[in-house]
């Protein structure tokens, strides 16, 4: 088996990674780097972006940009593998903000080997921030590998059972994202965001907002409950409603009786969206007679100007889930101190979507990687402390096993 990490080595980010045996050839994630969703460099890799069809398959371990970006950009007729509800997630962000999509995945699911030639791929569901996300197990001969994506262990999934699941390996090849803090700590639980949450609301008696990725669906179920929790309505503009309908079971759906309404922030072409979802649509002006927690974006500030009309927003709470480092961005900057301003009081709600070292030690542990390949962290010598059980592997794009 021969492992070409065509990029995502001593970077967050951007990961490509070639497995290839005498017959075949499959990649693993084909992403842009961060930060480049515009003006993208398309990679010159012979035989999947550019030149004559030569690749078997692609999977994706996931739907964040960093990990398939350039799906757009493959050679036609290559086959593309992903996870149905993440596919299903994808398509309806895509189809509210109007982008094209540009591919149509065959889909994998959970422990279902899928065969390319000589080579077998067999899926393990992870936790992670985006919603549907894979571990891929790789087969070729009698060579295992086992390749990580993202992941995490404080969402919802039994990060446990996870790893009981997975067999021993001769190599991992394992992202370390939060390992260039500069102190270890353990992520907090998605549970224990949904307890401070509600633990913080029972103290303010004013209006409730959050401020996260709509395709985070982990984040979104942890603010339903804390709605429920704390006798507020629901509120998904149109585009989260989009997102959960998409989800399958695991979140709430809009339903009046579930406390779970939908509104729109005005335009034509939103209230056309809006009717579609029936008696569980809501207009600001009831809004503005019941308790609530609503999902907003910066996007909003005119239509929660006449919200604001309508109800004061004093002694409420506006709730940040998102990543810290969007924060140090002007134009967020300015959107927090406008609604702080109006008199709401700012709560980071947020936690990793990245395993923190004590998973990714449990891990590591747990399938006793002959060769350890680090991808995915800008600190990738942490992980010569596993030096005396495996070969560590990096500043090397090529590798046999």
């Amino acid at each position: 088996m021969k492992i070409h990490i065509h990029r995502g080595q001593q970077q967050i980010g951007g990961s490509i990674i070639e497995i290839a045996s005498s017959l075949n050839r499959i990649f693993l994630d084909v992403g842009v780097n961060l930060n480049q969703d515009s003006n993208v460099v398309i990679p010159k890799i012979e035989g999947v972006f550019s030149g004559k069809k030569d690749c078997d398959a692609v999977f994706i371990s996931h739907y964040h940009s960093d990990h398939m970006g350039l799906l757009p950009s493959l050679i036609e007729d290559i086959p593309v593998y992903m996870g149905e509800k993440a596919y299903k997630v994808y398509e309806a962000s895509a189809n509210y903000r109007g982008k094209n999509i540009g591919f149509s995945p065959n889909f994998i699911y959970d422990k279902e080997t899928v065969v390319v030639g000589d080579i077998s791929l067999t899926p393990f569901l992870c936790d992670h921030s985006a919603f549907d996300s894979y571990m891929f197990l790789i087969k070729v001969d009698n060579k295992t590998v086992l390749y990580t994506g993202d992941f995490r262990a404080n969402g919802r999934l039994d990060f446990t059972k996870l790893l009981s699941a997975l067999p021993k390996v001769d190599a991992i090849i394992i992202e370390g994202t939060t390992l260039s803090r500069e102190t270890a700590r353990k992520n907090i639980e998605e549970q224990q965001l949904e307890d401070i949450a509600t633990n913080y609301l029972k103290s303010h008696n004013g209006p409730a907002f959050i401020m996260m990725s709509a395709m985070n669906v982990e984040r979104i179920v942890t603010a339903h409950n804390v709605a429920k929790k704390t006798n507020r309505i629901f509120l998904d503009d149109i585009y989260t409603a989009d997102i959960v309908m998409s989800a399958g079971n695991f979140a709430p759906k809009p339903n009046v009786d579930g406390g779970i309404r939908v509104f729109t922030t005005g335009g034509e072409e939103q209230y056309e969206r809006l009717i579609q979802y029936g008696d569980a649509k809501i207009g600001k002006y009831e809004i503005a007679k019941t308790p609530f927690l609503m999902c907003i974006r910066q996007s909003m500030r005119d239509y929660l100007i006449k919200l604001n009309e309508l109800v004061s927003f004093n002694n409420g709470v506006l709730f940040y889930g998102m990543w810290k480092g969007y924060m140090e961005q002007l134009e967020l900057q300015e959107f927090l101190s406008f609604m702080q301003d109006k008199g709401l009081k700012l709560h980071i709600l947020h936690t990793s979507g990245h395993a923190d070292e004590m998973t990714i030690d449990k891990l590591i542990r747990e399938v006793c990687p002959k060769v350890i390949i680090p991808v995915h962290t800008e600190n990738e010598k942490w992980f010569d402390k596993y030096s005396d059980t495996s070969e560590i592997i990096y500043g090397k794009n090529i590798i046999e096993i």
